[in-house]
Formats: C-alpha cells, sequence, structure tokens
C-alpha cells in the first residue's frame, strides 16, 4: 500500500485511495459456517457519520444489502460523538432515515428486543440507535427522554476530549482525566431512568472507573458495557508494540468490571487499534483472537463483538487531521495508518471465516449464538425492558423456537 502523505497534508487531499470496508478482503469460508451465520442473529455496529463516514445514499444501501445477503441482523449505528449538538444529532437522524425512507422495506428501528427477532426473520435490517457522547443533550437533561423516545438505545459520557462529564481515552492517554463530574452523575441518573445503556467505549479510565463505581453504589445490578473497544492485554507483549499502547484500547480490569456488572464487552475489528500489529487486512484468526482473548479474561456470557465500521478511512483521515485537537494522540493513528491499517473486518467478508476458526478452538453453536448477539439481547432486555436476565434466559428458548417455526413457514431469509 502506498504510504500517507504527511499529516499536515493530508486534510487536502489523499495519495492514494485507501483501503476500509468496501475495500476490504472477503475471506473464504465453509458452507456450514456461511450457513450457521444466516441462521443466528448477528448484531454488529456502524460507527459511520454522514459527512465523515459516508456521503451517498447508495453506500447505506450496498452495505446494508451485503450485510443482508451474509446474515447479519443488525447494526448498532452511531448518530453523533465528540462534541455535536442536538441539532447536530437530528441532522444525522434525517440523513440515515431519509436514505432508509427510500427501501422502507428493508430496515426496522429496533424499540424492543423482539424487534431485533422480527428483522432476523423477515431478512430486514435492525437498527439500533446510539450517540457516543452527551454532549448532544446542549446541558438540558429533560432531553434525555426525547432521546430514549428517538431511539437512542446506548450513549458514551466522554469522546476522547474533556468534556462536562468527565475525560475521553485520549484526553487521559495525554494525563489529563478529570474523573466523572457532579454533571456526569446526573446524566448517569437519567441514562438509567429511561433504560438507556451506559457505554464506557473511549473513556478515560479514572472517569470509566468513577462512573463504575457511581454505577456500583447507587444503581446495582444494572450493567454498563464496552461496545466497541479493542482489549490492550492482548497486544501488550506484541515485539513491535508502541511504549504506551494504542489510546483507544480497554485494561483488563475495566473489562472485569464490566461483566461483572452484567454487561459485556465488544472487541473491535478496526486495524489501526491493534498496537504493535497493524494489519493491512484483518484475518478471522486475528479478529478471533481478540474475541477468545475476551472470552478466556470474562466469560462466553459476557463478549460480543463491533466492527467499528467504516465505509471509507479517507475522509477520516481528513477529519482527524483537521482536528488535530481531537486526535492528539502523537501521531499514533496517522503512523498506523502508514502502515497500512485503514480498514476494518466487514462482518458480511469476514465473520463466517470467524465462525470456522473459532469452531476449530472449540466453541460450542451455543457459545458463538451468545457472543454473535444473544449477550447483546440479554443486557438490552435488563436495560431497555426492565427485564431481569434470568427471566429473558427463561424466556429465550421459547422465543428461537417460534422463530424458527415462523422462518420454515416464511422462508423471509
Amino acid at each position: 500500500m502506498k504510504p500517507l502523505m504527511t499529516a499536515a497534508a493530508t486534510v487536502l487531499t489523499i495519495a492514494a485511495p485507501l483501503h476500509a470496508s468496501q475495500e476490504s478482503k472477503t475471506w473464504g469460508a465453509s458452507d456450514e459456517a456461511r450457513q450457521f451465520v444466516q441462521d443466528t442473529i448477528v448484531l454488529g455496529m456502524l460507527a459511520s457519520p454522514y459527512g465523515t463516514g459516508w456521503t451517498e445514499d447508495e453506500q447505506l444501501h450496498t452495505y446494508f444489502q451485503r450485510a443482508r445477503d451474509n446474515g447479519i441482523t443488525g447494526h448498532e449505528m452511531t448518530l453523533a460523538a465528540a462534541d455535536m449538538s442536538f441539532d447536530t444529532l437530528l441532522e444525522q437522524h434525517y440523513h440515515f432515515r431519509a436514505a432508509m425512507a427510500q427501501q422502507p422495506e428493508n430496515y426496522l428501528i429496533v424499540n424492543e428486543t423482539r424487534d431485533i427477532e422480527a428483522a432476523h426473520a423477515q431478512g430486514k435490517t435492525a437498527v439500533i440507535w446510539n450517540s457516543q457522547t452527551a454532549t448532544v443533550l446542549d446541558g438540558d437533561l429533560k432531553k434525555m427522554a426525547l432521546l430514549k423516545d428517538m431511539g437512542i438505545k446506548s450513549m458514551i459520557l466522554a469522546y476522547n476530549d474533556i468534556f462536562r462529564t468527565g475525560s475521553g481515552q485520549l484526553a487521559a492517554y495525554n494525563g489529563r482525566d478529570i474523573g466523572l463530574t457532579p454533571w456526569g452523575k446526573s446524566v448517569i441518573d437519567e441514562m438509567v431512568r429511561f433504560g438507556i445503556l451506559l457505554d464506557l467505549s473511549h473513556t478515560g479510565s479514572k472517569t470509566a472507573n468513577d462512573a463504575m463505581d457511581y454505577m456500583d453504589e447507587n444503581y446495582p445490578g444494572v450493567p454498563y458495557v464496552y461496545t466497541h473497544s479493542v482489549p490492550a492485554g492482548l497486544y501488550a507483549n506484541e515485539p513491535n508494540a508502541t511504549t504506551k499502547g494504542c489510546y483507544r484500547a480497554i485494561p483488563d480490569d475495566e473489562a472485569l468490571r464490566a461483566a461483572k456488572s452484567g454487561g459485556y464487552i465488544s472487541p473491535t475489528f478496526t486495524e489501526w487499534m491493534m498496537d504493535g500489529v497493524w494489519p493491512e487486512d484483518i484475518s478471522p484468526k486475528q479478529a478471533a483472537d481478540m474475541i477468545d482473548y475476551c472470552v478466556q479474561l470474562v466469560g462466553v456470557d459476557n463478549v460480543g463483538f463491533a466492527t467499528d465500521d467504516m465505509f471509507s478511512t479517507e475522509l477520516v483521515v481528513q477529519f482527524a487531521t483537521a482536528n488535530a485537537s481531537m486526535y492528539d494522540d502523537g501521531g499514533y493513528m496517522i503512523d498506523a495508518f502508514n502502515k497500512g491499517a485503514t480498514g476494518n473486518g466487514e462482518l458480511a467478508k469476514i465473520l463466517a471465516a470467524i465462525t470456522d476458526d473459532l469452531w476449530a478452538r472449540g466453541y460450542s453453536n451455543e457459545d458463538l449464538a451468545k457472543i454473535y448477539g444473544g449477550n447483546k439481547m440479554r443486557v438490552y432486555a435488563q436495560v431497555w425492558e426492565g427485564k431481569p436476565p434470568e427471566r429473558f434466559l427463561q424466556e429465550y428458548p421459547e422465543r428461537l423456537r417460534m422463530r424458527q417455526e415462523f422462518q420454515n413457514l416464511f422462508h423471509s431469509r
């Protein structure tokens, strides 16, 4: 791959086409693995805002059609991040919904877990909205109720930088983690009140641990999660690992706390975050290594995955260089891009091959069904619907049976 130009020049132009989801490799897999993915609820993540991820409606339609064709049930979709305002959230929401309105038969906006099952059975894309920032509140906690009714299902307190709620991971990387603020506690209170999942991805360790302390003390039994974070421990001993590691990785102790709360951790197949490795195309083995590391750490009941997918890295590089203060990482990300790590393992192209790899490691179909979507469904049901996890687990086998019966009758997927 041709190296990128210097960061200063990248904002103006890109020297060569860059790898990303749309250009990522399609990996070979067994027919059995492909069928398993088709039959199983699979929930990924598309972190691709309009303007810095996708710009044309057809990009969405092509991406989601490929996902449907390959058995991907749904995606957590980012509507806002960083310091975006409520008005920006509305604008992002409009662009996504306007595109989806062109093919209403292909999309189902998720309000509860049964909507995910319905989308799976009907061969539609389940749309799970998330916000990677709390700045969309514009300082008004009453907006949390509106966000709930809009369908926002999870929220991050602080994206990389320092905000009114606390510090993100990049600020912490540079020694500026202020911890959870009183405002941050108020935001958590409203999230719990309205059943919006607390996501600690992108959050600085002190702020994240403060938030976990606050949750454990005030809302025991309510889970919190990391929706898209690389496990730091997997890469700590790589020969080429950097001194500080990738600022986006989470340490083992935070992953363990999330699991103890009843939540889950989802490693992301984002190549530039794989400190010391930085592959040009993440392989099924490397993706399976992430999943397996997390399972060995926190148990099979507390792991999912999320590609943190983008359509093109070109716009991301331009945005990062134009907003250098937001990505003040000492050049880590641009350096990783220069090494070729500019993509994601798009689920439609890699998950069946990951399945073959995990089977070879001894994972059962039941294990994979939990990792691919079942664990998220359990947490969603608890936080969104107030359903105790033991009740969900008791009901779920019957729901699976009914779903299979429906599919056998109507052959939607």
